[in-house]
Order: C-alpha cells, then structure tokens, then sequence
C-alpha cells in the first residue's frame, strides 16, 4: 500500500481474546486516514504481550520469550495451527509485571527482560505456533494476547514450503506508535519510520483475528456513488484492532491457506521471509514455495534464493500481489530498513556509489532488478482495485483468456470468462506487467523485465489513483501519489497526461518456464479469498498448479 475478511478463528474455535474494545490504543481515532496505535499502558485493563528473540527456530533450539502484562501472572498455550491444531505446550503459571514502552519502541525494540525459555522438543513437527497468554488465575478465560513463532523442518524432504511474508507483516506492524506507512516518528512525514525492529509485539490483529472480521476488499460492492468506505477499518476502530490487521499478517492470509490446503490432502510446513534471506538453500528438499496474500516487501538476499531455486528446478506457485520495495535486514535480522518514496534524498547507502540496494522500488532505474524477473509481474504495473475508493465497482474477478492453459484443466471456463468475483479475489492490491493485445489476447510487450515465454492466462484492470465525486474527496485514504510516483520514477514526464497513463494497471495470472524450473503468479492479495470461501474455480486452479507442481498428474495443454 501507498503513502497514506473472513476471520480466522482461534486454535480452540471461535472466541474473540480480551475485552478488545478496551485495549490500550493512542492517538487520534476519526477514521481511515486517522492514526491509532497500540501502546501500553500500567493501567490498562488486563492484557498481555509477547515477542520473542527470533521468529524462527529448528527442534532442539530455545525460544526465548519476553512478556509484559497488568496481571501478575499468566498461562501460555502453545498450538500447532493448521487444519487440526494441536497443543504442543503448557507453561505457567508465570509471574509477569508490566514494562515500560520505550519512546521509539518501533525503531530500537523493547528491551524488555526474558520471562521464559521454551526449548523446542527434538520431534515436534515442523509448522507455525500460535501462543496464547492467558490469566493465570483464570485459565479458562479469553486469551490476552497472541504471538507466533516458525519451527523449520531441519531435513525437508518433499511437499509445500509456505513463505511468511513477514517483511510486510513488519512493514505494516505499528505496536507501539510507528511502521513504514504512518506513526508518531516527528522526524518523518506522515510520522512513518524507515527502521523497525522486530523486537517488539506484533499489532493486534496480524497474527490472530476472532471470525467475521472483515477483508481488505468490502464485501459488496457500492450499489451508487458515495464516499470512500474501508470496511475493515471501521471495524478495526470499533473492536481494538489494529488499523492494518487486513492488509498484512498470519490471521488474513498464510492461516487461512495453510487451513485449506492441509483440508485439501497437502502437506505443508512453514518458512519465514527471514529463512530465505539468510540462508540460500533455504528452499532446497521441497517440492514447491508457495507465497501468499499481501507481499510487498523483500530483500535483494530473498530474491537471490527463489531465483536461485527454480533455476535449479524449483517450482514457485506465488497467489499474492503488490512485489514492490526492497528492504534490507540488519542487526542480526532485527531490524528493517525501507525508506520507500524518501529513498533517494534519504537511505543513507545511496551515498555508497553503489544504489543496487537502495531501498526503493525494484523498478527503480537506481535498483535496476525488475521485479518481473523473478516472479513474471511488479506492482507498478498494477495496483489496486475494490479498495476504498480504488476502483471501487471493479468486477473483482479475473477474466481468462487462455483457457486452453493447464492451469485451468477442468474448469470449463472458456476465452472471456470470469472467474473468483464472487470471492473478491481480484482486491485490494495486484501486480501486472506492461501489455499488448494481439487477436483478442494480452501480450507481454516484455519492456519491464518478463521472463521470455511468459504467457499471460487471465488478468484485470486496476489503477493507481484514488478517485470518485469531489465532494467525497474528503474520505480519500490514498489520492494519486502511487500514479505520481510511478511516473516521477519511470519517465520525466510530469504532465497530466503523463499521470492519467501511469495511473492505469493490471492484475494478472501468468506462467513462465526459467532455467530448470517454472513459476505460476497470480497476482492479487486476495486469491486466498477463494479458498476460504471455497469458490470452485478458485480452488481447482490451485489445485492444478499444486498438483504439477508437487509431482501430480495434471491433463490439459
């Protein structure tokens, strides 16, 4: 997302944790383009909150945890999420006492003391963990609060890697006053912060969320005009949730795909940004990585390793949108830098002679890797539709025009169908490329960095500028600083009509071959949508690429 849902349940069903209306939040409340963050307080109602040293271990290691509470003493569950969660854990009760949040907790982390080691045992499964912190005096009651943490499997042999977005779960992390998008930074614009550290809680929301809470994209659409409605935004403000909980996090999108797919007989185990960036053979032993929902952010280190995967052979399935900025990681992997749209005039490597890691958009010309060159599609050639008062009466759905395609073996879906409009997957964010169309077909016109062979199989429009009446321009979360943007960083062309042309995009399916292996993208944050709703063309695409992709027999050209 710019300068500027189906929930998914707990471990144990269905219950909402904590009085959420309650929860300890600062700053301004007044609506979608308003700040709210959370940030503690003593004398707060009773909650809780986690972080741990790392985000991922192997069996065997200790995750070392560190916990504030207004209650003297709590419980922990931990909980192997996935279509049938397990109890890995108990511990407690622990005695707690409440910590200070450190003025800029989003840039230096907590400092908070460890309250407890939890060494892994040698046999657990590997997967993502959800922990609950409960009431010690209480442990029946609602949880207080969540965290996650990865077990990696130390010897994968076959089957699905999930890749965490976790570089945009922290980019949009704004636990104790700041992200890369809006905060209480006084030496930034809009407050944001180009460094975040990971040592800090995640954002209510991101890695757990009661049912029933909305998506990114608004169930229905608008029936006329009107202002700019964010659904999820008004229900963030009205239950104690963070503004971004929908746009970026486990709980709206890796959860919900990892449910499915184990339903759906696929063996799956967890991985996180970080693994991929730290260690190139990160993904070897797998059958196929899969990433899904809103992944913006990345380093040029995780590139280097899906590329360097299917070059070897590797299968990459990508349902997810918006492949934008890269970041880097230092300290350890403890802190991120994105400086974004203030790249130039601020990241301090840009000073270094060599920009190639600036933190700015791949497309960049000071970067110089199109983001296409790894995954077939950028976000600049795309981005919203169904959001706010981006392309808010879109059709929501991708129309297929090469339906001929193997992706879409049993379908029945013909040349100018639409498929997944009534799930919403065609939402929120996309990625496309720049395009031809040739007899009726779009063609990659390959000026941005497609793989050659790329063929495009279905695809949709989408726009970079906010738009709608101008007497609701008031409600407006984004305006047009994408378009801008875009056109500043592509061409020196400044003029109107040069902004009205960089603010048309696209989202597409594509599939290329490179080197030894091959990737499917379809690009859109919302493609999980389909699963969670179990729309049927949704679901046997998936399938399809799944299946070839993890060794199965798929009919079809």
């Amino acid at each position: 997302m710019s300068e500027t849902a189906t929930g998914s349940g707990s471990a144990r069903g269905d219950r909402p944790g904590g009085d959420l209306r309650a929860q300890p939040f600062s700053g301004p409340r007044n609506g979608a383009r308003e700040l709210w963050a959370e940030r503690p307080e003593p004398d707060g109602p009773a909650a809780a909150w986690c972080y741990s040293d790392r985000r991922s271990y192997r069996p065997g290691e200790t995750v070392r945890l560190h916990l504030s509470s207004t209650l003297k003493a709590v419980r922990l569950r931990i909980l192997r999420e996935g279509a049938s969660p397990r109890l890995a854990a108990e511990m407690g009760p622990l005695e707690t006492r409440f910590h200070a949040v450190p003025e800029r907790a989003w840039e230096t982390g907590c400092g908070w003391p460890v309250a407890h080691d939890w060494t892994i045992p040698a046999d657990l499964a590997p997967g993502g963990y959800l922990i609950e912190i409960r009431d010690a005096a209480d442990p029946d009651a609602l949880p207080l609060g969540h965290h996650l943490v990865v077990i990696r499997n130390p010897a994968p042999a076959g089957g699905i890697a999930l890749v965490a977005a976790t570089g945009t779960w922290s980019a949009y992390n704004d636990w104790g006053g700041a992200n890369h998008y809006y905060g209480m930074d006084p030496e930034r614009p809009r407050g944001r912060s180009p460094i975040l550290s990971t040592q800090r809680p995640w954002a209510r929301g991101q890695i757990w969320l009661p049912e029933g809470a909305p998506r990114s994209v608004n169930a229905v659409r608008p029936r006329g005009p009107g202002p700019a409605r964010y659904d999820c935004v008004e229900w963030a403000f009205l239950h104690g949730f963070t503004k971004y909980y929908a746009l970026a996090g486990w709980a709206s999108y890796e959860r919900p795909f990892l449910i499915w797919a184990e339903q759906a007989g696929y063996r799956v185990e967890v991985l996180t940004q970080e693994d991929i960036h730290a260690d190139p053979a990160a993904l070897d032993g797998y059958d196929c990585a899969v990433f899904v929902g809103h992944d913006e952010y990345w380093s040029a280190e995780m590139r280097d390793t899906v590329d360097g995967y299917v070059a070897g052979g590797g299968r990459v399935a990508r349902f997810a949108g918006n492949f934008l900025w890269q970041i880097r990681l230092e300290d350890d992997l403890r802190r991120q830098v994105s400086y974004k749209y203030d790249a130039r005039g601020h990241d301090p490597i840009r000073l270094s002679g060599d920009t190639t890691r600036l933190t700015s958009a791949w497309e960049d010309p000071l970067v110089g890797r199109p983001g296409a060159e790894t995954f077939g599609v950028n976000a600049l050639r795309g981005i919203y539709a169904a959001f706010g008062g981006m392309a808010r009466r879109a059709p929501r759905g991708f129309t297929v025009f090469r339906p001929e395609h193997w992706a879409f073996a049993g379908t029945g879906l013909c040349y100018a169908d639409m498929f997944g409009d009534e799930a919403n997957i065609f939402g929120f964010e996309m990625d496309g490329l720049d395009y031809t169309f040739t007899d009726g077909l779009p063609e990659p016109t390959f000026t941005d960095g497609a793989p050659e062979g790329l063929q495009i199989l279905a695809m949709g429009w989408a726009t970079l500028a906010e738009g709608g009446r101008p007497e609701d321009g008031w409600s407006l979360m984004l305006g047009d600083a994408d378009a801008r943007f875009r056109a500043a960083l592509l061409t020196d062309d400044a003029s109107e009509e040069s902004l009205r042309k960089h603010a048309r995009g696209s989202g597409m399916v594509v599939h290329f071959t490179k080197g030894a292996g091959e990737v499917f993208t379809a690009g859109t944050c919302e493609w999980v949508n389909g699963l969670i709703t179990r729309d049927p063309y949704t679901e046997r695409v998936t399938r399809n690429v799944l299946d070839r992709f993890c060794g199965g027999q798929v009919h079809g050209s």
